[in-house]
């Protein structure tokens, strides 16, 4: 099986720290404080290699902090394949307010792109070998909102799979692209993707096998918080419920949900099973504080809770 691909156009170094308050004016003082290479495909590859599995980080990174970045991710012992952009790599904060238990988090838009950086990355992306490859996160200024479909397209030429995890306009355009294998959206971003209100489960349903049906993507994965998460394929919907456990942060769980799920289906798990990975370690996620990600002895007990849940419901055999 060759190595997961994993593409991030703008990554962060994610700082994760805790105070008593968070207060206007007044000088916030943090503790415990750690530092992590970040962005939606860095984080799918490190929870690929944290479930033994092989993958490779292709991101664009630069100016001052670029090789504080690529420092980070030496450090997750992440193989890695940097393009050059002249722009700052960004840098995010999490801070945890132990006072209420509520998580600040702060996001910079990051660095402004060309389209000559944007044209290296994809003769980088034809450079390489892949089965799999993950285009997940955010945009970069600069970046065409197509781009992800032109990533699709380099995908296609390889046949290979493909998976997006994305918003707003980016996501649109790579589903109007078609020939993607599965997108992971959030409820608010399969709102903002149909345009529509989805409040119950028929209507979210229903949006996914319209979409499913279309041909431009194999699969669906609604991840929808405390509700659980919804499974569409040409086999229909498949709902999953929340599994019981105490969130200490949000931060990663939908990229532990796709890189578990994505890692199943390229060892060759059924749909279904390969869906409850991805439950497991997006919920594994959400026990470890700041940016910190799933472990893999928790996605494993988490897998056996979420299969004997789907056996319960007559979801599986």
């Amino acid at each position: 099986m060759q190595p997961i691909l994993t593409l991030t156009l703008n990554p962060a170094i994610d700082s994760a720290s805790e105070a008593d308050e968070v207060r206007p004016i007044h000088k916030v003082r943090t503790r415990n404080e750690r530092f992590d290479p970040g962005g939606g495909g860095i984080n799918v590859s490190r929870v690929v290699r944290e479930l033994g599995g092989d993958t490779l980080a292709v991101y664009l990174a630069g100016g001052a902090t670029g090789p504080v970045f690529d420092a980070l991710i030496e450090t997750r012992k992440v193989p890695r394949l940097r393009v050059d952009i002249e722009g700052h790599t960004r840098i995010s904060q999490t801070v945890f307010e132990t006072s209420s238990g509520r998580e600040f988090r702060f996001v910079p838009e990051g660095p402004l792109v060309n389209q000559q950086e944007c044209e290296r990355l994809l003769d980088t992306l034809r450079s390489v070998e892949f089965d799999w490859l993950v285009a997940s996160g955010s945009l970069p200024r600069g970046a065409p909102t197509d781009f992800y479909t032109q990533v699709a397209d380099v995908a296609r030429a390889r046949g290979a799979m493909c998976v997006i995890d994305s918003s707003g306009e980016a996501l649109k355009q790579a589903v109007a692209g078609g020939g993607l294998h599965f997108v992971k959206p959030s409820l608010g971003e399969f709102e903002n993707l149909v345009g529509a209100k989805l409040a119950d489960h028929a209507s979210q349903e229903r949006a996914a096998t319209e979409i499913v049906a279309s041909g431009k993507v194999a699969m669906i994965c609604l991840t929808l918080g405390h509700e659980g998460a919804l499974l569409v394929d040409a086999d229909g919907p498949f709902r999953m419920p929340a599994l019981p456990v105490e969130a200490k942060s949000a931060v990663g769980a939908g990229d532990s949900f796709v890189a578990a799920m994505t890692l199943a289906l390229a060892r060759g798990l059924p749909t279904r099973e390969a869906f409850l990975h991805g439950v497991a370690a997006g919920t594994a996620a959400v026990l470890t504080p700041g940016t910190e990600l799933c472990k893999r002895e928790d996605v494993d007990r988490m897998v056996i809770e979420a299969t004997r849940i789907a056996r319960k419901l007559g979801a599986l055999s």
